[in-house]
């Protein structure tokens, strides 16, 4: 139960990281700016790889969905996890 949780509340805060990156990326910020940075370096792995797979899919795509994908399939996660 208590590893449940801790997976969930992972999978929470990775989710609220990547909305955190969207929303800044909206705004005009250095990307030298340690905070972006961080942050760059912990969302990019994942992000990274499911927009090289949509590239494949959709090798003209002027909006990037990645984010959108990402937090969709980790809430598919998190509902696997609490169903178990």
């Amino acid at each position: 139960m208590f590893i449940q949780n801790l997976l969930i509340a992972l999978i929470q805060v990775y989710s609220l990281l990547i909305i955190i990156r969207v929303v800044i990326s909206w705004i005009n910020i250095p990307r030298d700016n340690i905070f972006y940075e961080i942050l760059f370096n912990l969302t990019e792995p994942v992000l990274g790889a499911v927009r090289r797979q949509l590239s494949g899919f959709f090798p003209n795509m002027m909006i990037d969905f990645s984010p959108m994908i990402v937090i969709i399939l980790l809430e598919i996660i998190s509902n696997f996890i609490r169903a178990i």
